[in-house]
């Protein structure tokens, strides 16, 4: 059986990598990415069979731009993992915390560390674009004056020191993550669906196609809108939705193209939302 190539935002040990680890399994080839938009070129390229991307943060909130990403290249969401975000502080083995003048991550890894930082208002914090690069560079360049706020894959990976465990400020801290692919597969087991549409700007648009949903015992698990580029007051809605039985969810899609134009199924994937 031929390796899945999966396609990750970020280098090997990036928390990308371990949602596909959670995903797929071990026995994955990774291609590394500089760019979210680089990961969707690699698949439709087919110098990958998948795509790992996080889509929302449970203290960041939502990637906002990723959305326009699924919209551009209209690659099938397939599946999609939440992982839970343990953030520590690795150093090189033997370096000692009075030795440390910088601290390197992700600027949303940063900001989930605030309250660690506060204590230590001498340390320099830089933004990088990637928090097992930071890690890496760590390793590379022999750095004894800095650490890197990563995951145990990128300690481990790097052979590099846990000084601080969990430093993140909240400990049900998770990001989830979609699973890409170019094209769909169906399954009967599928409970959950993403879709996008826009609805018009009468009063009460929106709730006509919410009370649909209510109406064929539909969750609602998330809503999103997004700007229309280029169109003032039009908005894309992204929702995520989930059902029971087969029959009420192909029920309420068919009443709610009633209510809405530029209706898109962006994926019907088994739903999987264990931290």
């Amino acid at each position: 059986m031929q390796t899945k190539r999966v396609a990750i935002q970020g280098i090997r040990a990036s928390f990308h990598e371990e949602a596909a680890f959670k995903f797929f399994g071990n026995d994955i080839e990774t291609v590394e990415c500089n760019s979210f938009k680089k990961t969707c070129e690699v698949l439709k390229n087919k110098q990958a069979d998948y795509v790992v991307m996080a889509i929302e943060n449970s203290i960041a909130g939502s990637l906002l731009p990723n959305y326009t990403l699924l919209r551009e290249y209209n690659f099938p969401i397939i599946g999609e993992v939440y992982l839970p975000i343990q953030l520590h502080l690795l150093a090189l083995p033997g370096v000692k915390f009075e030795d440390i003048k910088y601290v390197q991550s992700h600027p949303i890894a940063i900001r989930q560390c605030v309250d660690f930082f506060d204590e230590f208002p001498h340390l320099q914090v830089i933004e990088s674009n990637d928090t097992a690069a930071c890690a890496k560079k760590i390793r590379e360049e022999q750095l004894t004056d800095t650490v890197a706020i990563a995951n145990q894959l990128a300690a481990k990976l790097y052979d590099l020191e846990i000084m601080e465990r969990r430093i993140e400020s909240n400990k049900k801290n998770y990001t989830r993550f979609l699973i890409l692919k170019d094209k769909a597969t169906d399954s009967a087991e599928n409970n959950k669906a993403s879709l996008c549409f826009q609805v018009g700007n009468g009063s009460g648009s929106l709730a006509k196609v919410l009370t649909v949903f209510a109406e064929q015992d539909i969750n609602l698990s998330k809503i999103q809108s997004m700007p229309v580029l280029g169109k003032r007051n039009e908005y894309n809605f992204y929702v995520d939705i989930e059902w029971n039985k087969n029959s009420d969810y192909e029920e309420a899609i068919r009443k709610a193209l009633k209510h809405t134009f530029n209706f898109t199924i962006m994926g019907e994937y088994l739903k999987n939302d264990t931290v």
